[in-house]
């Protein structure tokens, strides 16, 4: 045996001599180089597809190129500036620094000529204000007493601010009961706390389902797993957290596929998500199927409600059919609900649920080795405005079952018209079958983007939607007394675009149109960074 490793040292020896030292040293590391780039091309394969991905090598390479990158940069600007729309000369004169001195009670004054630039927005916005009227009566005034009782509180100091403390606790439980947590399924032990809004409520669903899934089944490289149409938050919740993301197509009715999330699912699958109604098209996924998906694997589900939370209960009872979506349904693990939509609540309030304390106690952070004492806090804030707490446990009071249901009913028949009379104009479709209060509409024969600068110009703001091209509009209160003005303006707009087909001067349906072809994403997300950051 020792001869026979000496005759193979000898053999190699003679070999290798033949090579320069530096050779013999450099050709392992490049080996190991080129191994990982094959590697991380593979990877980019299986996760974009051969198209995206030949695209993006295509495109990185030809940026290479200065005068090219200078081309593509300079084009890029043009695109930003046309979205902006003037908003750097708005910039203008802004104040920059402190004024030498206070200017008292007459900033109040200065703030009224500041909000006389905002947009006409009562009864024109898809979603974004949900509260009927304007802000100087009714459930407005309300709520903005309530703020201002405990615009110094922080809930933080839960020795200080007992009262906002109990607010929270009871806007939580109120919240939970009406989402199955009476259910005997549920378990009983339903909990949770407020947030500031949706995203972070989907960002703390994400993290606190990351770290238990870490502690039970000791996953380190995480993935989650989430239909197209859900919201964007969870891409930040996987930057943020180092979450591997597989966005995987809907069905063909626009709900989520969940024979393709099945699919996806591997050892290293922390989370899969519905939506009960999605933001694009209003539509409910299959809850009771993701729920027994995500039970068999032994996986988290969250299921986003932040826009259906404080309608699909009341339009249960209301008699609408609505399919199974909260924690009455085996599997959920969290939920996430926003106050300032549907619950009329002010803005900067949303709640996220669990399904147990084992589970949400991930969420929290404690630290015990600051200078600065013993620190442990339940959300991505520290400080909270006790302010937004209260206002929120004011319009859940101050309404009660009987208020939602009310106005829950009013809603639900203005969103049917809106469909009845959508389906009326001809050039136009809807998408999918709407569930709640989210019309999504689209087009064959013409530019829906251009229908969109039409409505844009008789002060209308709906929300412009991709894949398929289209627009949405989100009904709220705002929208119960014009919905006739709606349906006149959108028939009007269509039959405009229809005789004078092409962009209207000043329009964004070049820009939307375009970036909803273009090939190479990467752009695309080049642009919209490039476009906020000039923006804020």
């Amino acid at each position: 045996m020792a001869s026979f490793v000496l005759r193979l040292r000898a053999s190699a020896n003679s070999f290798l001599s033949q090579y320069e030292p530096i050779a013999l040293l450099v050709a392992p590391l490049l080996a190991v180089l080129a191994a990982r780039a094959v590697r991380s091309f593979v990877g980019i394969l299986h996760e974009r597809g051969l198209k995206a991905a030949s695209i993006g090598f295509f495109m990185s390479c030809i940026k290479l190129v200065p005068a090219v990158r200078s081309y593509i940069d300079a084009e890029k600007q043009k695109v930003v500036d046309k979205l902006q729309s003037g908003g750097q000369s708005k910039r203008k004169g802004w104040r920059s620094e402190l004024p030498r001195s206070g200017v008292g009670n007459g900033v109040i004054d200065i703030m009224k000529e500041e909000k006389k630039n905002d947009v006409v927005w009562q009864g024109k916005c898809s979603g974004t204000v949900y509260i009927r009227g304007s802000e100087c009566e009714g459930h407005f005034s309300l709520i903005n007493e309530a703020c201002s009782m405990f615009a110094h509180t922080n809930p933080l100091h839960l020795d200080v601010f007992q009262s906002v403390v109990r607010f929270e606790a009871e806007v939580v439980a109120m919240t939970a009961a009406l989402l199955g947590s009476k259910e005997k399924v549920s378990g009983g032990q339903i909990c949770g706390n407020m947030t500031s809004g949706g995203t972070e409520s989907i960002l703390l669903a994400v993290k606190t389902s990351r770290d238990y899934m870490r502690a039970k089944k000791g996953i380190t490289s995480p993935e989650m797993i989430i239909p197209e149409s859900a919201h964007s938050a969870y891409d930040k919740a996987a930057q943020y957290f180092n979450i591997k993301l597989w966005r995987v197509p809907v069905n063909k009715e626009f709900r989520a596929d969940v024979k393709a999330i099945k699919r996806h699912i591997n050892r290293n699958t922390i989370l899969i998500v519905g939506s009960s109604p999605g933001f694009p098209h209003g539509i409910i996924d299959p809850i009771e199927e993701l729920g027994e998906l995500a039970s068999s694997c032994n996986i988290c589900l969250h299921v986003d409600l932040c826009l259906g939370g404080f309608r699909l209960p009341f339009a249960r009872k209301l008699g609408y059919p609505v399919p199974p979506f909260d924690f009455s349904v085996e599997g959920v693990t969290s939920i996430s609900v926003d106050v300032h939509k549907y619950g009329l609540a002010p803005k900067g309030t949303s709640i996220v649920l669990y399904r147990n304390h084992d589970i949400r106690k991930h969420q929290f952070v404690a630290v015990t080795e600051w200078s600065g004492g013993l620190y442990v806090s339940p959300t991505m804030a520290g400080s909270r405005p006790g302010a937004l707490i209260a206002g929120a446990w004011a319009a859940m009071m101050s309404l009660g079952e009987e208020g939602y249901l009310e106005n829950t009913k009013e809603i639900m028949e203005v969103s049917k018209k809106i469909e009845r009379g959508i389906k009326d104009i001809p050039e136009i479709f809807i998408i999918g079958r709407p569930d709640m209060t989210i019309v999504a509409f689209g087009s064959n024969v013409i530019d829906i983007f251009e229908v969109n600068d039409i409505m844009s110009s008789k002060g209308w703001h709906l929300n412009a939607l991709q894949r398929p091209n289209s627009l949405h509009i989100c009904v709220t209160l705002q929208h119960v007394p014009v919905v006739e003005d709606f349906l006149k303006d959108l028939k009007e707009s269509v039959n405009i675009v229809k005789r004078n087909p092409g962009p209207i001067s000043g329009g964004k349906a070049p820009i939307y149109g375009a970036a909803g072809k273009m090939p190479d994403r990467g752009m695309v997300q080049e642009l919209l960074v490039n476009f906020m950051d000039s923006a804020c």
